[in-house]
């Protein structure tokens, strides 16, 4: 099984002529087959660090230090990003072009035999819950936040990536399609053996889907271990503060 190794990560920007630090030496682990947690709360880091690692950092910020590595047995390489690493975002309906049907879209990124992409956009498709033929035709605008965030775990699935990075991807959406989302992000886990690093400040999501747990905060990985062990026994006031607040509004969720 391969591995994804995130080592040193350093970004910074440039706040009134003074060098400001964002994210500190970050070091990360995903494994194909385990869903790692990534979790603080917002402005922690951990969107700017995933953005990172992908070679996207935004206009203003730096990228200073830190190795993004794709371990495979013996080989070690750079991942490509849409061949080994694959995104499914918070807000689906800002990845769409407004003009491109979702078969438009699945063309578009396709690196598949032309022969067979018909073959593939339906099989994932299908896979993911959407109505095929039919909701391959339409529009962004013609579909849900629910209906846009399948279609964009069906084209990171039709990558043929091993490890899927998943931004808050369910934030925007209600809770019973939040539910739904969740599943198949776990079934495809089980199904392919993907390694997805899935970011959120819900603990809940926490609970429901992940294996493994990194905290931040400001810019830090401050600590890390087994989903269990993060509920049961947390040791960093940050991951304290989480978990208090969370088992605040939902105290029926404590792990058993």
């Amino acid at each position: 099984m391969a591995e994804l190794h995130i080592d040193g990560l350093r970004l910074e920007t440039l706040r009134a002529g003074r060098i400001t630090p964002l994210v500190s030496g970050i070091d990360l682990r995903l494994r194909q087959g385990c869903v790692t947690a990534l979790v603080g709360s917002s402005g922690s880091g951990k969107s700017l660090s995933c953005l990172a690692l992908q070679g996207l950092t935004p206009p203003g910020v730096r990228c200073t230090a830190g190795r993004v590595a794709l371990i495979d047995g013996d080989t070690r390489r750079v991942p490509a990003r849409g061949q080994d690493i694959a995104t499914v975002m918070q807000n689906p309906r800002s990845a769409f072009n407004p003009v491109m049907t979702m078969r438009a879209h699945a063309q578009e990124t396709y690196r598949g035999s032309h022969s067979h992409f018909e073959d593939e956009l339906r099989r994932f498709a299908t896979e993911v819950g959407l109505d095929v033929p039919r909701d391959l035709d339409l529009y962004p605008f013609q579909m849900s936040g629910g209906m846009l965030q399948r279609m964009m775990i069906a084209l990171a699935l039709m990558s043929g990536a091993r490890f899927l990075i998943a931004d808050e991807p369910t934030t925007d959406l209600d809770l019973i399609v939040q539910a739904r989302i969740l599943d198949l992000l776990v079934e495809e886990v089980r199904l392919r053996s993907l390694g997805v690093l899935f970011v959120t400040h819900d603990m809940g999501v926490v609970a429901r889907v992940a294996d493994e747990v990194a905290v931040m905060e400001h810019g830090h990985i401050v600590e890390r271990g087994t989903v269990e062990r993060i509920f049961h026994a947390p040791a960093h006031p940050a991951t304290q503060a989480l978990i208090n607040a969370h088992l605040s509004l939902y105290p029926e969720h404590i792990l058993t």
